[in-house]
């Protein structure tokens, strides 16, 4: 976990002069003045992610963490001004469960990220509620930037510009994502998957989607533990991450 203090400087100026910043960010944990208080981020974090865990994203509010800290909902205000910081919080409190002694890189790019979204699937699967929060209101705390930096760090040796290798790894971040999510809900949707198997199935046979028919009839062996189907998929995600893009 990380740290009671937050690593981004307290002066950071606010985008609007007069406003207080959006991003919380851009906001100081504490001003230095008075005694210290109760509560961190970190420690509001870990209630928010520890109900989420338990109940869903859903069952997380202000509320619910107040009183799983002790503490009454108004006064968590004055740590975590809105709910969306909230969330912001506890996207970066996974990201900062990311085991990077064991993540140094080698020199070859294909292996490091093998081995980078292994370590954020294993996080997301600990976590069911953050692929979706991921998707949809992606983290910039501290924990992810680390995250950022090294991805760019393995793959400085591919030869692609700065601008690639940030495509590469929204392209990587959203593929972990999103299956990630796909385990969960197919683990949750066993008949739902019966079901759609069936039903693809009879509509390959109909005659009316002739490729489809054509692709199951080519198609080899079952797919698979999901381990093994996400091993292969990623191979796929990777190569295209890394092919450079032809200029016009």
């Amino acid at each position: 976990m990380p740290s009671e203090e937050s690593p981004h400087s307290d002066s950071a100026p606010a985008a609007f002069p007069g406003e207080a910043p959006e991003l919380i960010w851009l906001r100081p944990e504490r001003t230095g003045r008075g005694p210290r208080p109760a509560h961190s981020r970190t420690s509001i974090a870990a209630a928010a992610i520890a109900i989420a865990d338990a109940e869903g994203l859903d069952a997380v509010s202000m509320r619910r963490v107040a009183s799983a800290l002790g503490a009454g909902t108004m006064s968590l205000y004055n740590y975590v001004p809105k709910k969306e910081h909230l969330l912001d919080l506890m996207l970066d409190a996974v990201a900062a469960e990311y085991d990077y002694t064991a993540l140094t890189p080698t020199g070859d790019c294909r292996t490091d990220l093998r081995r980078l979204a292994h370590e954020q699937l294993a996080a997301l699967r600990r976590h069911p509620w953050a692929p979706a929060l991921v998707i949809a209101r992606p983290g910039l705390g501290p924990h992810a930037l680390r995250y950022t930096d090294h991805f760019l760090a393995v793959t400085e040796p591919s030869g692609l510009d700065g601008t690639a290798r940030l495509e590469a790894l929204a392209l990587l971040n959203g593929f972990v994502c999103q299956y990630a999510q796909y385990e969960r809900t197919a683990a949750a949707g066993a008949k739902w998957q019966a079901e759609l198997a069936g039903y693809l199935g009879r509509a390959a046979a109909s005659g009316a989607y002739p490729h489809l028919a054509a692709a199951f009839a080519t198609a080899g062996a079952p797919a698979g533990d999901p381990d093994t189907v996400f091993d292969r998929s990623l191979d796929r995600v990777i190569t295209a991450a890394l092919a450079p893009v032809e200029q016009p």
